[in-house]
């Protein structure tokens, strides 16, 4: 991944710098990219939402819908109310667009297209896409730089706005609304993998009742809250068994689970074998994968 060039101006957080963007802020400049790198971090205090990008490393992000690692050639889109921070490892470099609500409006007239929340990941050939285009932005000025790079937001989107048609609804907007709002639902299920989380906190972070929200959801993931969750806790607790020393009752209590014999129980369920056997075939693998 080539390098990018860094700037005094409070566009650039690099060696542990923290940026505070509001784009509230009159002052603020159209548009606004951002770049992080090498711990340094960003916390956007307002926006319409934001777009961001691993290039190299690691970053994480703390907001409204939990914590989250993303790694290179991960990307996540942000709502507005979500207050993300982010921060990026030792060799980290991430860079975001960060929009307004006339810059959604430009998306929505060039392309019939609207950003959702939500991650996904990058082919390798199009993070150097990504860096040309996000550069591309930071030069220009106006919407119409924002163009190109809100285009290949869109595209790397593409897959999951697909689902907008399985939403109730009568009409295209009220579609696209009920999936922002589940969209979000399902980020906080994954940025809060270490407990149960209840229908209600759903329920109220997407203005829906219990039932509708329940129903919609279901029929949109074809699996119920509580069932993904469930299986989001348990993804957490092989991978803290196969990357930590932490003990089985350990990874159990840092997954939501009560007691030891709940989570033995779901463990096996899930993935077939005991969560002391499932250890001991991962460190059996990679010990032969370190002598091949």
């Amino acid at each position: 991944m080539p390098e990018v060039s860094m700037t005094t101006i409070n566009d650039w957080a690099d060696r542990g710098r923290m940026l505070q963007i509001d784009l509230d802020d009159p002052a603020t400049p159209r548009p606004h990219c951002v770049g992080l790198s090498r711990m340094g971090g960003a916390r956007v205090t307002a926006a319409a939402c934001s777009a961001w990008v691993v290039l190299r490393g690691h970053a994480w992000v703390e907001c409204k819908e939990g914590r989250f690692r993303l790694r290179r050639g991960e990307w996540m889109v942000f709502e507005r109310d979500s207050v993300p921070v982010l921060h990026t490892d030792e060799t980290g470099l991430a860079v975001g667009v960060l929009l307004r609500a006339p810059d959604l409006k430009l998306l929505e007239q060039i392309a019939d297209n609207v950003l959702y929340p939500g991650r996904g990941r990058l082919p390798a050939g199009e993070l150097r896409v990504a860096l040309q285009l996000w550069r591309a932005a930071r030069a220009g000025s106006g919407s119409e730089a924002l163009r190109p790079v809100l285009l290949h937001i869109a595209r790397a989107q593409r897959e999951l706005a697909t689902r907008v048609q399985l939403c109730p609804g009568r009409s295209r907007s009220r579609k696209r609304q009920v999936f922002g709002r589940m969209q979000r639902a399902r980020l906080y299920l994954e940025g809060h993998n270490d407990r149960v989380v209840r229908i209600g906190e759903l329920a109220d972070l997407t203005n829906f009742s219990s039932w509708y929200f329940s129903k919609a959801f279901q029929s949109l993931y074809e699996e119920s809250p509580q069932a993904l969750s469930a299986r989001l806790r348990l993804e957490r607790a092989a991978e803290l068994l196969t990357s930590t020393s932490m003990t089985v009752g350990e990874v159990a209590a840092s997954c939501g689970f009560d007691n030891c014999c709940s989570f033995a129980r779901a463990f096996r369920a899930r993935h077939g074998t005991t969560a002391t056997a499932y250890r001991a075939r991962h460190e059996r693998y990679a010990s032969e994968r370190a002598a091949a």
